[in-house]
Formats: C-alpha cells, structure tokens, sequence
C-alpha cells in the first residue's frame, strides 16, 4: 500500500512538474505584444533581432523564470514556517520578512536616494534577512525560549511596527511613494535574469537544506516532546528551517516584492495532495507555488490591457477565498 502511494505521488509530481515547464512556455509566449508558441521557438533557436524577439528573450524569459523561482520559494517557506508555529495562517508576513524588506527599501530610497532596482534587490534581500533574525530572537526570549505563540506574536509585532515606518516615511516623502509604490505591491514586471542570479545561490540552498531536513519536519510535526523523545534535537531543526525561511523568503521579497498568500495556501494544498509527509509536501508545494505565481502573473497581463495589474494583486485575487476558507477552519478547530 506504501509503495502503490508513493507511485502515485511521483506521478502527481511528474505532472505538476510539466504543468509549471507548460506555464513558464505559457508565460514566454502570452502578453501585450503579440507573438505564438513558432515564434518563441524560433527567438531561441534562430534569433533574428526583431522586436518580438527580444521581448520574447530579453523580458519574457526572465520574467518566467522569475516567477517560478518566487513562487516555488515562498511555497516552501509557507510549508516550513506553518509546521514551526503550528499556525495554518503562518507564513511570510506574520514572519515579518515583507515588512522588514519594504521597510529596508523606503530607508533606501528616502534616505540614501537609491533608484537602482538591482540595489533594491540587495537592500531589501537584507531588510528581510535582518527582520525574520529579529523575529526568531525576540520570540526565543524567556525562560520558555522558542514556542510557536510567541514567534507568532513577535513576528506580527515586528510586521506592524516596520509597516508604520513604512507609511511614515512615505508620506513624508512622496517621490519615494510613486518609486516604490508597484515594488510594494508585489511584481515580476521589469525583473531582469541578472537580479535572479544575484539571489539564486541563496534560493538554490535554501530550496536543497529544506529537502534534507524534510524527515526530520515530519517528527517535529508530531510536537516538541515527541520529537525529543524520539532523539531529535528540536533546537537544530528550529534553527534550519528558520534559515531555510530567510533565505527563501527574503531572497524572493529582494526580487520581486512583497507577494502574499502563496505561503498560506499553497501548504495547505500539497497536504489535501499527498498528505503530511514532508517529503512529498514540500517538493509538492514548491512546484505548486511556482504554478499558482505563473498563472497570476499571466492574468495581470490582461485584467486591465494595455496595462498590468501588479502580480500581488492577482494572488490576492486568487487566494484571498482559500484563505477565508483555512481561516473559518482553523477558527473552528475541524
């Protein structure tokens, strides 16, 4: 029975696997410019200098990729923090990763007049990295140390307070608002390959460091006493997974902005799949994640043509109901 179920995981996998290769093509091919599936083969096979060419080449592509890896990695973190806290809502904003990047970038840009979106990249990366550490010591303090309700509470404080010194800093100045207001908003629009390269390193470890400690996940699952019951030094694993978030949620808010819900829902997703086994929920989700981004950055390509919805609005869109749905179930306690 075991086996016949992990046969049928791995063909689910296969086949999400070719869904998201099928949206990443989807996405190359559809949007404001007109081009077809012949036209894109030949941009990559006979480039010949045209406009749709370079779209195709120079804008598409990363933008694809981009989303993809975004989307794959907030996934992952979604996973990894909802097993950390125990809370089915967690996920990079109650982590205060968002706050803290957008936070970084307003600083950047009020401050020291930074305009450089691949700077944008680098700050915010940091901004993220700097406000989960924070999150993760504030909530390891006291006699307790880490429990699931005060990182909860230290990471909706941290949101609060770093998205107050957000507004205020752009109400203060409003160059800075219209610079970074679509940044805010959460887009793949305008990403460049070489911004994904810059964080790719970090994404690419943090995506192989949540793989390996997928079994051991599966034991903290079942409660910290079990699992230290069982042998599992409960305080490593917090501190993995909780790099595995920095690096995979700050890496992904450093490109492309604070986007929101992919963390919540898509866990919740691979679980109703393939169950709790970690080992299969989180390559699941990572592939599932990268789906639900792709198809919602599409679609903001023509919600309002000529122009384009930013894809955080989209994800809002498309996961606001599934996240009412686990809210009122969780609120419930089926």
């Amino acid at each position: 029975m075991l086996l016949t179920n992990n046969i049928y995981r791995l063909i689910g996998l296969v086949l999400i696997i070719s869904t998201t290769v099928f949206l990443i093509c989807a996405s190359i091919v559809y949007g404001y410019t007109e081009t077809s599936w012949k036209m894109a083969i030949q941009a990559f096979t006979n480039f010949d200098g045209s406009n749709e060419h370079l779209v195709l080449t120079t804008v598409r592509l990363p933008r694809a990729l981009i989303a993809a890896a975004v989307g794959s990695s907030l996934a992952i973190s979604g996973v990894l923090m909802q097993t950390l806290t125990k809370n089915p809502l967690a996920s990079p904003s109650i982590f205060g990763v968002n706050a803290g990047a957008g936070f970084a970038v307003v600083i950047a840009l009020t401050v020291f007049s930074v305009t450089s979106l691949q700077a944008y990249t680098w700050i915010a990366f940091l901004g993220a990295a700097v406000a989960a550490i924070s999150v993760y010591v504030i909530g390891s303090v006291g006699r307790e140390g880490l429990t699931p309700m005060k990182l909860t509470l230290a990471g909706a404080a941290m949101s609060a307070m770093f998205a107050s010194f957000t507004q205020g800093f752009l109400v203060i100045n409003e160059t800075a608002l219209d610079q970074v207001l679509f940044w805010l908003a959460g887009s793949v629009q305008g990403r460049k390959l070489e911004y994904l390269y810059n964080v790719l390193p970090y994404l690419a470890f943090g995506w192989l460091l949540a793989l390996l400690i997928a079994s051991k996940m599966n034991i903290f699952a079942m409660g910290e006493d079990v699992a230290r019951g069982l042998g599992l030094r409960t305080g490593t694993i917090k501190v993995l997974a909780a790099i595995v978030v920095i690096l995979l949620a700050g890496g992904a808010v450093a490109i492309a902005g604070p986007i929101g819900f992919i963390g919540i829902v898509i866990p919740h997703f691979a679980r109703a799949v393939v169950g709790t086994d970690h080992r299969w929920v989180i390559p699941y989700s990572a592939f599932m994640g990268a789906c639900l981004l792709l198809v919602a950055d599409i679609s903001a390509r023509y919600v309002i043509m000529p122009q384009e919805v930013p894809v955080g609005v989209m994800t809002a869109i498309i996961g606001t109901p599934f996240f009412v749905y686990i809210a009122r179930r969780g609120f419930n306690g089926s």
